[in-house]
């Protein structure tokens, strides 16, 4: 259970800090701030996902098998949350030859 509680709140203190840097003016601590709270909300993900459960094949543990739902969307996530770095640094670097 003290792992479960200690992985969310450094979900929690991820999220904070990057909601922090979200708020400041410069793009590269935007893009800070969008990384840090997306790490923060995949491990939110996974943290409430439970406990690991047996592999997903048929006769080995007598316990149900794991949720793959939680896993995907955390991939999902990850893929997203490159695809916004990818269009923040095309912005920052847009910003820097205007200027």
């Amino acid at each position: 259970m003290t792992a479960n509680l200690l992985l969310a709140v450094t979900a929690g203190i991820l999220v904070a800090a990057g909601v922090y840097l979200l708020l400041e003016r410069s793009l590269t601590r935007i893009l800070l701030g969008v990384l840090l709270i997306s790490n923060g909300v995949n491990m939110l993900f996974l943290v409430a996902a439970g406990k690991p459960g047996a592999p997903p094949i048929i006769g080995i543990s007598d316990e149900p098998p794991s949720d793959p739902l939680p896993q995907a969307m955390v991939l999902t996530a990850i893929v997203i949350t490159m695809a916004v770095a990818a269009f923040v640094l095309t912005l920052a670097y847009r910003s820097f030859q205007l200027d």
